[in-house]
């Protein structure tokens, strides 16, 4: 290793040590405002030089690290100009192994605290799952299935019901017991899916209704994404509520358009 760390291999070593790309400028939220009287950079070099400097700055304030600013530019110049450093380059070594262990024993330990939390998130909306589709299934219209899906017929279709292998042309718009959108086809161009593609609660409805038909299904964890959940959106043990229109049964791949 060099006695000191240049611009762009600082921003990438704080990025490598904690595993993600999230230490770049996008980071801390710049502020686009700059001070009256300040120097107006011009040339590209100045532009980059500055940028590189920013990207450092927040790399380093996004992981909350304790370091000396000015010795942090001082280390910068040192290497820059290839003289004489503080440190020899035994030093450095050390020094940054120890500092590389550190961040990930810290990421370690922020991603234990992190899937606590999302098992405590499991829990707290497995129980307000049990409680709507308990409740739930006392409404008037709404079936459930051996298996725990429930749906409501909104409008009947007509014709056959698509099979596992059939792709079809929906228009949905998917919810949380909250009301929160999660997902939905833009108004006006349904999407078209494999029936084996889609999450089992879904898939077990779209066999058993008919072009044309509307429903609105209530597909409990276990039929969705359960304990995993998908995103930000959808979190651990999360109900996930649809309104489905079936559009038309597509060919299957077996079965080629005429």
């Amino acid at each position: 290793m060099v006695a000191v760390l240049t611009l762009a291999a600082l921003a990438l070593f704080v990025s490598a040590a904690w595993g993600d790309g999230e230490a770049s400028v996008a980071a801390a939220g710049a502020s686009a405002t700059q001070p009256a009287g300040e120097r107006v950079l011009e040339s590209y070099k100045e532009k980059l030089s500055y940028s590189m400097g920013l990207d450092i700055a927040r790399a380093i304030k996004a992981r909350e690290f304790d370091v000396d600013v000015e010795l942090v530019t001082r280390g910068i110049k040192d290497g820059m100009a290839g003289g004489a450093t503080l440190l020899t380059p035994e030093e450095v070594q050390e020094v940054m192994r120890k500092f590389q262990e550190e961040a990930r024993a810290k990421q370690v330990e922020q991603r234990v605290k992190m899937m606590a939390e999302r098992k405590q998130l499991g829990e707290k909306n497995l129980k307000a799952s049990a409680e709507f589709l308990s409740a739930n299934k006392e409404k008037e219209g709404v079936v459930t299935l051996p298996d725990g899906l429930q749906y409501k017929v909104i409008e009947e279709g007509s014709g056959e019901s698509p099979t596992e292998t059939d792709r079809v042309k929906v228009s949905y718009r998917g919810t949380l017991i909250d009301g929160t959108e999660f997902d939905a086809s833009p108004a006006g161009q349904p999407r078209v899916f494999a029936v084996q593609g889609v999450i089992k609660g879904w898939g077990e409805a779209l066999k058993m209704m008919k072009p044309g038909a509307k429903w609105q299904l209530f597909i409990p964890p276990d039929l969705a994404y359960g304990e995993a959940g998908r995103g930000a959106k959808i979190g651990p043990n999360a109900v996930l509520i649809f309104d489905v229109e079936l559009i038309g049964i597509e060919p299957s791949a077996s079965q080629p358009a005429p």
